[in-house]
């Protein structure tokens, strides 16, 4: 069984939002459940999120700037705020942080909703130090 952990940080790092699907699943499946969830202006993403209907244009109408890579294979490039776009270490560095918690690196727990309540127990403690 694997499990694939969809999360959305703060500017600072600090988790704000979790959604599992089934480890197969497209990273745009986690992006439906969180993205109409945040409340930043700006959204940093990778190059998995570069997609129009799903992504881009929901953001866009909501409001909000879209920082994401176009990818290798799409036929017009859309620029992007490279600088800005720096910023996405952020995410990685929460997942490097999150994957110290061996229950979670390892998946002990047999039901998901047994493995999202210790995301959130082990999210808790990162954010507490």
């Amino acid at each position: 069984m694997s499990t694939k952990i969809h999360t959305t940080v703060d500017a600072l790092g600090n988790p704000i939002g979790f959604h599992l699907t089934e480890g197969q699943a497209c990273e745009l499946d986690g992006a439906d459940v969180l993205l109409p969830l945040l409340e930043a202006r700006t959204v940093i993403a990778d190059k998995g999120f570069d997609a129009d209907k799903r992504v881009l244009e929901p953001l866009k109408e909501a409001g909000k700037k879209a920082i994401i890579p176009p990818r290798a294979n799409r036929k017009v490039q859309r620029e992007y705020d490279k600088e800005l776009y720096k910023a996405r270490h952020l995410i990685e560095n929460f997942f490097a942080k999150l994957k110290l918690f061996r229950c979670i690196a390892t998946r002990y727990d047999k039901t998901a909703k047994n493995f999202l309540a210790a995301i959130h127990l082990a999210a808790t403690t990162i954010w507490l130090n």
